[in-house]
């Protein structure tokens, strides 16, 4: 197990090889939450509702359950792992406007714990550990 650093609770700048990753919606409409922080200081494009854009990294999370939402976190993850020079601070996905607990979303990350370059919510990182301690990991 990697040695354990959560995701800022607010994050207002970036390094030059760190990425910004927000819950949106699949119109790219980065009204609120996370989302405008993308659009505002790392740039997310509005009317892009998935993947990297500038230096942020939009992960749809309105448009129905929560395994509607997995693939792109698969896709995610996929993405984090062939960039290991880049660091990928994770925010509460889904946990905000869309309206989903942490404890419905944070499995959904669970292969990501694995992962040196992703820094993920420290509540989305205690629900996946006790998971794992009483044997319910994804």
């Amino acid at each position: 197990m990697k040695n354990l650093v959560y995701t800022p609770e607010n994050i207002s700048s970036l390094g030059p090889d760190e990425v910004f990753v927000f819950g949106s919606n699949l119109k790219g409409l980065h009204a609120g939450g996370a989302a405008r922080t993308a659009l505002r200081l790392f740039g997310a494009k509005m009317g892009q509702g998935v993947g990297m854009q500038g230096q942020s990294y939009a992960i749809p999370t309105m448009q129905g359950g929560i395994e509607t939402i997995r693939p792109y976190v698969d896709d995610f993850i996929r993405f984090a792992r062939q960039r290991s020079q880049t660091t990928f601070y994770v925010t509460r996905i889904g946990c905000g406007i869309a309206g989903f607990s942490d404890e419905e979303i944070a499995p959904l990350f669970d292969k990501a714990l694995e992962l040196r370059n992703v820094r993920l919510p420290e509540s989305f990182v205690r629900i996946m550990l006790q998971r794992r301690e009483s044997g319910r990991s994804q």
